[in-house]
């Protein structure tokens, strides 16, 4: 693996996924918007897009951090504005491998994608760093509060 890789992460809310991310030692970078990839996934879709240090965060571990906190096992009907994929701009065997790796931690089938990461853009600038900026707010309360406490609990070593 290079030293440092681009990656976008889908899956849920994008305010919820840089909150978690950034969040992360060995992760820097993180923007909050919406990416694409190649047709039949060339749809706008909520994620953030991260540069990630290997030597600090393996990606084993980012990876299951990832699917750990969105819902990584339903291809519920939202699928369209969150959709659960790990973008690359490799050819995804490492992430191909690694994922399957991690099934084995999980009851049901893990549906999130490997694609190609071909467009980023960010949100709007009021809405970057969402929970940094104001975490008592009742989306962040409800929500992204959850997820952080699952991350210090579970990946505590690498919790900034």
């Amino acid at each position: 693996m290079k030293p440092y890789t681009t990656l976008g992460l889908g899956g849920g809310c994008h305010w919820c996924t840089e909150a978690v991310f950034a969040s992360l030692r060995g992760v820097s970078d993180v923007q909050q918007g919406f990416i694409r990839s190649v047709t039949p996934n060339d749809a706008w879709s909520e994620a953030v897009q991260l540069t990630l240090d290997p030597q600090t965060m393996p990606l084993s571990v980012l990876l299951d951090i990832h699917l750990r906190t969105h819902a990584s096992q339903s291809a519920h009907s939202m699928r369209g504005k969150y959709r659960s994929a790990v973008y690359v701009t490799d050819d995804g065997d490492a992430v191909r491998k690694t994922l399957a790796e991690l099934q084995s931690g999980f009851d049901r089938p893990i549906i999130t994608q490997v694609l190609r990461l071909r467009d980023f853009r960010l949100n709007a600038p009021q809405f970057l760093d969402y929970y940094a900026t104001d975490p008592t707010r009742p989306f962040c309360r409800t929500h992204i509060d959850q997820k952080l406490a699952l991350l210090r609990r579970e990946f505590g070593d690498y919790a900034l």
